[in-house]
């Protein structure tokens, strides 16, 4: 029984992992995803390499973020206790 508790004490004394954070990560690189993310990725070298412009990356940032939004929504409820 002693180890039962302290099994479970150590579980309470860990810090609690974000699931999120790591879904996003393992969704970014999907091939549903890793596609958006070349182009946001093309985008801001793009705009990163010009000294004056007015482009912004906005749309393929959302796009990406959507797309992982998406695929985390799957996984993410059924890791939170």
């Amino acid at each position: 029984m002693a180890d039962d508790e302290e099994i479970q004490q150590q579980e309470e004394d860990e810090d609690p992992v974000c699931y999120k954070s790591v879904l996003e990560e393992k969704c970014g690189e999907k091939a549903s995803c890793r596609k958006l993310k070349e182009v946001l990725e093309e985008c801001n070298d793009r705009v990163n390499g010009k000294s004056n412009t007015t482009e912004t990356c906005v749309e393929e940032l959302s796009d990406f973020i959507v797309c992982v939004d998406k695929c985390i929504a799957k996984n993410l409820f059924q890791k939170l206790k």
